[in-house]
């Protein structure tokens, strides 16, 4: 069975030590909106695994020398990166299930001197009997 890395398990003394890291520190975190975790109904928060990995992301980051702000900042940038590949990702299918849907809308040929010409599907090019030589 594999685990949604996004499903909030842990308690956030749980997380912290995972983490390597004081709970309060947890708690700045969620303030400032670098790592927000889910809440339950009482309030509780419950982190994830992908909520551990950024705790440990911020405190890599912390260790580097980069400032709250800056981490907040990078954090903020990395997120829209991924949702830019989610949405490529999205588009290269929607594109393959269109080219599916509609082989042959346009069928490319090379044309006499070389080049590449559109044709109609279900015909030919021109035919030559050409000999061309080709210098560099």
């Amino acid at each position: 069975m594999n685990a949604n890395p996004d499903t909030p398990v842990f308690l956030i003394s749980v997380a912290a030590e995972l983490a390597g890291m004081h709970p309060q520190t947890l708690r700045q975190y969620d303030r400032l909106g670098l790592v927000r975790p889910k809440r339950t109904l009482g309030s509780a928060r419950r982190y994830s695994l992908r909520d551990v990995a950024k705790l440990r992301e911020v405190a890599s980051l912390s260790s580097e020398g980069v400032n709250l702000e800056g981490i907040s900042r990078i954090m903020l940038l990395e997120d829209r990166v991924h949702e830019l590949e989610q949405r490529v990702k999205e588009l290269k299918e929607l594109l393959a299930e269109e080219l599916i849907k509609r082989p042959g809308a346009r069928v490319f040929a090379a044309g006499a001197e070389g080049e590449v010409i559109t044709i109609k599907p279900g015909t030919r090019g021109e035919r030559s009997n050409k000999v061309v030589i080709w210098r560099p």
